[in-house]
């Protein structure tokens, strides 16, 4: 089983996933975009006993992130853990959205991921 490990801009909090993603997305909605400081997050999730991190971190509605400087981190609870995958430490990833959410929000210069699902909104 492949692990991918990443970290959070000061190296103060480290992270490590084991196997495949459950899925892999994109979102364009207004929490997403005012918590990245961009037009959308890019994110996977993985089943929570397939996560491990070491550092504090700090939280704000479930989102942790670390309170040294500042990056966006993960969310996790008893089943799932979803990994904002700008942390990882191997740039650029393989991992490939398979689907985006809240494209009533997307930019109009970006375009489509090609054969990635399109959502207006949540997914069903």
């Amino acid at each position: 089983m492949s692990t991918l490990t990443g970290s959070c801009l000061c190296g103060r909090v480290r992270i490590a996933v084991r196997g495949q993603p459950k899925r892999i997305g994109i979102c364009h909605c207004t929490d997403c975009r005012r918590e990245s400081g961009s037009a959308f997050t890019f994110f996977a999730v993985w089943p929570s006993d397939h996560f491990e991190h070491k550092g504090e971190t700090g939280e704000f509605s479930g989102r942790r992130f670390c309170p040294e400087c500042g990056s966006r981190l993960f969310s996790t609870n008893e089943t799932e853990t979803e990994i904002k995958l700008g942390i990882l430490t191997e740039a650029p990833t393989s991992l490939v959205p398979t689907y985006e959410l809240w494209i009533k929000r997307r930019e109009p210069w970006l375009l489509p991921i090609k054969g990635a699902e399109q959502h207006e909104e949540d997914r069903p």
